[in-house]
């Protein structure tokens, strides 16, 4: 198998476990202060990766290196996570896996930024389809207006897309395990006073169901799922395997109605499968590394 081929195949894994983060977040966030959801999942991301790092005895990163982790942190520890729930706490999951799917878009764009790839003319003009796409989904669903729901989202896929570029490039010299598990324990000294206040303020109590979604995206979302997705950009690129995310908007429509029980309407499908078409395209373009 090609690294092209690895790149492409663990990034499919990555974005199967991350597909289904807006159905459990909405589940969580239906009894739990959002913004609690998104740093305590973080937290306890960080108690798993902590014993990690200390089992595998890991280097510290040197002082290069804690800056990209900083960046990548801001955008995946901290941005993606407190934007999305917050939105979800006010949009059905299933109108959220619409608006992010630009997410692989965005990730193209930083990753030109960042690692100097260079995607064709024709991968800016698909992006540029698709970004159009989503607006008018968005409009369309908030009566011709913008939801401010809608604009925390594109703020999520702003700091995700630029988590993804930074920590993808980092991963080709520490590995995909190392550059999440550094992330999130470079981000404890924030999250975990931020979250004991959040739960004494707002309360903890929740039922079983509730703790199912925090559970999932505190150990899948948010850190299981970051093996497989850094290590993914690192082999295959960033603007080339971060277009496999043209498949989450489907699995999450299909997550946020098995779980959520949320009906599917002929206009999400449309827009998603218009969505994922443009994305495809845009794959088929010629990228340089």
């Amino acid at each position: 198998m090609t690294k092209d081929s690895e790149g492409m195949f663990l990034g499919m894994v990555g974005v199967a476990i991350f597909s289904l983060t807006l159905p459990f977040t909405r589940m969580a966030v239906a009894e739990l202060n959002p913004v609690f959801v998104a740093f305590g999942r973080a937290v306890v991301a960080a108690a798993c990766t902590a014993i990690l790092l200390w089992a595998t005895r890991a280097s510290w990163p040197d002082r290069a290196q804690i800056r990209s982790l900083l960046l990548t942190a801001g955008g995946v520890v901290i941005g993606f996570p407190v934007f999305s729930s917050v939105a979800m706490a006010y949009v059905p999951a299933s109108h959220g896996a619409i608006v992010l799917g630009i997410l692989p878009l965005a990730t193209a764009i930083f990753g030109a930024m960042r690692s100097h790839e260079r995607p064709s003319t024709g991968f800016w003009l698909m992006a540029m389809l698709g970004s159009a796409l989503v607006i008018l989904f968005a409009l369309m669903q908030g009566g011709g207006s913008f939801q401010w729901a809608d604009l925390a989202l594109l703020m999520a896929v702003i700091a995700g897309a630029m988590g993804y570029a930074e920590g993808g490039q980092l991963a080709q010299s520490m590995g995909g395990q190392q550059v999440i598990s550094w992330a999130l324990v470079l981000s404890m000294p924030l999250l975990l006073p931020v979250t004991v206040w959040l739960g004494w303020h707002y309360g903890v109590q929740a039922s079983p169901r509730a703790w199912l979604g925090f559970a999932y995206v505190s150990v899948f979302s948010m850190f299981i799922g970051f093996f497989f997705w850094y290590k993914a950009l690192a082999l295959g690129g960033i603007a080339r395997v971060g277009q496999v995310q043209l498949l989450q908007p489907f699995l999450s429509l299909l997550g946020a109605a098995l779980i959520m029980g949320e009906a599917l309407n002929g206009t999400e499908i449309f827009f998603a499968l218009a969505v994922i078409a443009v994305v495809g395209l845009g794959r088929r373009m010629n990228i340089q590394r």
